[in-house]
Order: C-alpha cells, then sequence, then structure tokens
C-alpha cells in the first residue's frame, strides 16, 4: 500500500487536492486488508478509480514495471489507471516465497493447489506480452503435478523479447524434459539469460543456439556433452558458463568460437574426465574436483582463479607464478594436503586477493609455509585463511611454548586486511599470525576468529536461531585459540593494526 500513499501525496502536491476514492472502492480496500496476501496477488476484480497525478501514460508504466509483481499486482487490484499496465507486467516471479506460501501452514496437496491455481490465476490475466524476466521455482511438494502446467506457463509467457528465463525445479532430479522447441522461430532470440535446473535439457541442431544469450548457468541438468557442445558452438554472443552437477557430461570442450567468453565455472561434475578450453579471453575460471584433466589453453589472460581440489595449495604455490603470471584473485579450497606450500623465488606480481580454505581430517600441517604465498605477492592485499580441520595432531603453542619460528623476508607494504576462521592453538597457526604481524607495515585490520563455526547466534541482530551443536573438544579448542590469541598474538599487535578477536558462541560455553 506504500505506492497508493505515494500517488496520494503527490496527487495532493501537484492537483492540491485531496484523493477522492469510491465508496464501492473504499469497500474493496477494505476487503482486501481481511483476507491473507497470498489471496491478493493477480486478482484485479473490484479495481478502485483512484485520482492519481497526471503524468504520461509511459510513465506510470514505467513506474509499474519497477515494482516487485506482488505489489503491482496489488496495485492493479486497486487502480484501473494500473490494470492495463499490470496485463504486460515485464517481470513474473512465480515462487513460494513471492506469493506469501508458507510450506508449513498447510499440507502438500493443500500448497500444490494453492501455488497451481496462483499462476494459473495471474497468467490468465496476463496478455503474455512483454514479459522481460520469468521465474519459475517449483519445490519438491509439488512439482510432481507433471511438465503440463509448466509447459503451458511457458507457452503463455515465453514470446520474443523475453530476456531472462529462469526454470529451477528444487526436486532432485525432477522429471520435467524443457521443451526446446519453444525456443525456435525467433522466441529464444531476445533471451540473454537461461537458468535450469533439475530437469532435462536437449537442445538440437534444427534449435541452434540463442544469438543474445550471454549467460547460461545448468544444475543437476540432463544434457549429453555432445548436446552441449553443439549449443555451445551456436551461442557466440555467450560471456559466462556455469555449470553444476551434471554427471551426464565426460568431456567438456569450449569451442574457440566463443570469442566473448570471460567467465568459465565448473562444479561437482562428477563424471567429466576433461575440461577442454578454446575460448581465448577466459579470465575468470572456477572449478571443483580432483580427477578432471584441465587444459584451459591460453592462460595469460587468467584474472581470477577459484580452485576445489586435493592437493592444490602446494600446485598453486610450485606453478601457477609460471602459467598464470596475471592473476589478481586466488581462491582455493583443499580437502587433503599431502606436502606444504614450498618456498620458491617465483612471484604472483599482479595478486591482490588471496583465500585459502585447509578443510578436513588430513594429517598436520605447517601454517607457516604459507608465508610463502604472502611474500611471493607484493601487491597483495587481503589474505584469508580457514583452517577448518578436525581432529588432527597438530602441536599445540601451549605444548612447546618456546622457540616461535620466524622466517627472514622483506618487509610487506601492501597487505592490509587479513582474517583467520577457525583459529585453534597450533603452533605454526600462531607462528604464521606472528610473521604477518611483524613483517607486515601496512597491515590495518586482523580479525581472528575463534568461533569454530564462522557466525554467532548471540550476535546483536542476528537471524540464527541457534547455532549447530559442536563436539565438546572443538569448543575446548575454541577456547583454547582464544587463549593462544590472548597470551601470545596480541602483544606483539601495533597501535596500528585493528585486532578482532571473536570467540566461541556463549550458546557453546555451556555445552562445556
Amino acid at each position: 500500500m506504500g505506492m497508493l500513499n505515494l500517488m496520494r501525496l503527490m496527487s495532493v502536491k501537484r492537483r492540491r487536492r485531496q484523493v477522492q476514492v469510491p465508496h464501492d472502492g473504499l469497500i474493496a480496500l477494505r476487503a482486501k486488508r481481511k483476507c491473507s496476501p497470498c489471496q491478493q496477488d493477480g486478482d484485479s476484480q473490484g479495481a478502485a478509480d483512484i485520482e492519481i497525478p497526471d503524468l504520461p501514460e509511459d510513465i506510470w508504466r514505467l513506474i509499474h514495471s519497477l515494482m516487485p509483481m506482488r505489489a503491482a499486482a496489488r496495485a492493479a487490484c486497486v487502480s484501473r489507471s494500473f490494470l492495463s499496465s499490470w496485463r504486460c507486467h515485464p517481470n513474473l516471479n512465480f515462487s513460494s516465497e513471492a506469493f506469501g506460501l508458507n510450506r508449513n501452514a498447510c499440507g502438500k496437496e493443500e500448497l500444490a493447489g494453492l501455488f497451481y491455481s496462483k499462476v494459473d490465476h495471474i497468467l490468465k490475466r496476463h496478455s503474455g506480452i512483454g514479459v522481460k524476466k520469468l521465474t519459475i521455482k517449483v519445490y519438491s511438494d509439488y512439482s510432481g503435478k507433471g511438465s503440463s502446467y509448466l509447459n503451458n506457463w511457458l507457452q503463455i509467457a515465453v514470446k520474443p523479447g523475453i530476456e531472462e528465463l529462469i526454470i529451477s525445479l528444487t526436486q532432485f532430479q525432477a522429471k520435467y524434459n524443457f521443451p526446446c522447441s519453444l525456443l525456435s522461430n525467433g522466441s529464444g532470440d531476445s533471451i540473454q539469460y537461461l537458468h535450469l535446473s533439475n530437469c532435462s535439457f536437449h537442445p538440437t541442431v534444427t534449435l541452434g543456439g540463442l544469438r543474445s544469450l550471454t549467460r547460461l548457468y545448468l544444475c543437476c541438468v540432463r544434457i549429453t556433452e555432445n548436446e552441449l557442445s553443439c549449443f555451445l558452438s551456436h551461442s557466440l554472443a555467450l560471456e559466462q558458463l556455469e555449470i553444476r552437477y551434471c554427471d551426464r557430461i565426460v568431456c567438456l570442450k569450449v569451442p574457440c568460437l566463443l570469442q566473448r567468453l570471460i567467465s568459465l565455472k565448473v562444479f561437482g561434475c562428477d563424471n567429466l574426465k576433461l575440461i577442454e578450453n578454446e575460448a581465448p579471453n577466459v579470465s575468470i575460471f572456477a572449478f571443483q574436483g580432483d580427477k578432471t584433466q584441465l587444459k584451459l589453453g591460453e592462460t595469460l589472460q587468467m584474472k581470477s582463479l577459484c580452485m576445489v581440489r586435493s592437493g592444490y595449495v602446494y600446485h598453486a604455490r610450485a606453478e601457477l607464478p609460471s602459467i598464470k603470471p596475471n592473476l589478481e584473485s586466488l581462491a582455493i579450497k583443499s580437502f587433503k594436503e599431502t606436502a606444504f606450500a614450498p618456498k620458491l623465488c617465483s612471484k604472483f606480481l599482479c595478486l591482490r586477493h588471496l583465500s585459502i580454505a585447509l578443510i578436513g581430517f588430513f594429517p598436520a600441517y605447517d601454517y607457516l609455509s604459507l608465508a610463502s604465498y604472502i611474500h611471493a605477492a607484493p601487491s597483495l592485499e587481503t589474505f584469508y585463511l580457514n583452517v577448518m580441520q578436525r581432529y588432527v595432531q597438530n602441536v599445540s603453542i601451549f605444548a612447546h611454548p618456546a622457540d616461535l619460528r620466524s622466517i627472514r623476508e622483506e618487509q610487506h607494504h601492501s597487505l592490509k586486511s587479513v582474517r583467520v576462521t577457525s583459529f585453534i592453538s597450533v603452533k605454526s597457526l600462531v607462528e604464521l599470525t606472528c610473521h604477518i604481524l611483524e613483517s607486515t607495515t601496512s597491515l590495518e585490520c586482523l580479525t581472528l576468529d575463534a568461533s569454530q563455526t564462522g557466525f554467532r547466534c548471540d550476535t546483536p541482530g542476528s537471524k540464527i536461531g541457534k547455532c549447530p551443536p559442536l563436539d565438546r573438544d572443538i569448543i575446548m579448542e575454541g577456547h583454547r585459540g582464544v587463549l593462544a590469541i590472548r597470551r601470545y598474538i596480541q602483544p606483539r599487535v601495533p597501535s596500528t593494526v585493528k585486532l578482532n578477536v571473536l570467540e566461541p558462541c556463549s550458546c557453546h560455553s555451556t555445552e562445556l
């Protein structure tokens, strides 16, 4: 109703008289307040004539198009001035969140009926013309209704001129076959972003590609490598490609025809054996997997690299400076490291942001060896380290408090912010932190998070109900980490550096 108040205020200022709402309009408004918000969406019957500022119709259409779908539907319910523009509303978002449906308030069958009736109700009152963005998120509670509903909705809303199409079926491996014919005959020529989740997608040669497509996102989609290769080779405007958990792809070949492709991300495709990239301008690459062979082609233009791969902390320090010398951002997550980061002369001359996560149960790790990364990157500004390792036999600072190791290196003059998550009392981690403090002249902020969860439910304004339960040994290690910080690190912090220490949440203290 905030939009209506705004219109009334504008009308007073422009026309110097109060907005007049007919008596039947007041009755309609009162009736709307008594019903639930979900029952209002798309219902335009009983609309009241509300006097609004004398602006050009195209201005009001623009204002209406910028409103969220639910608010736009409500405005159309109470003003015939907005009713015509509602029939061409460009942004349609069909999800339980958009409708305000509470999945816990009623049974699955009732929820399914509400969702489908609402979508049908809205689309019957929509001309299907002018849709720029269509989002359909069908949850597992009612994705089993069959493909006929989805196909009917797509037939109405997917017309020439649509720019974004998001179909997200959250039921894993939902049995829905996306109708590729829907994108033929010019209907898909304007699509710039295509997002498909948990469905089958089988593009053919007759479909070709989408001439305006710049972003393609596929998650848990059943598509073969040949189908994908054919589709990509005809999508010459593509700039961003992201593929997640598509297990039917064994070999991913990115053709050299994709001259505009700058971002390639592949996660969790378990059967993928090879990625062969021939696109010449990929500058952002992200990948998760241990067994896949990577042939990334020309890598001098690579600016950002994110790798979730065992053993990659060692590999990256040993090989990346020579093969990807222009990296500006590097993020590594490793679940297994058999060797420490080597100390080498090679440099990351352009690297400004570094993130390393050592997560898992692998043997004790010498965190001080990571200083090799810092001093190899003279332009480094931020360093983030996550050491969420459980039950490893690292040497505690309290067992051997004497003889802290130090490394003779040149002073670092660029590093400004350092954050260590899941801080523990491991001696080599204390040594690394002390080394950073002593060798960095530019440091402004040091955050040491010993909460062991990465968040706290007792933080003011937190929306988290309660932190997840942790084993007693993990909670105790968090408190030992805080003690190590206070005793061995805090006294070394210069006055120019802001130290933030995040202790374990109070809800975990009660479990000791």
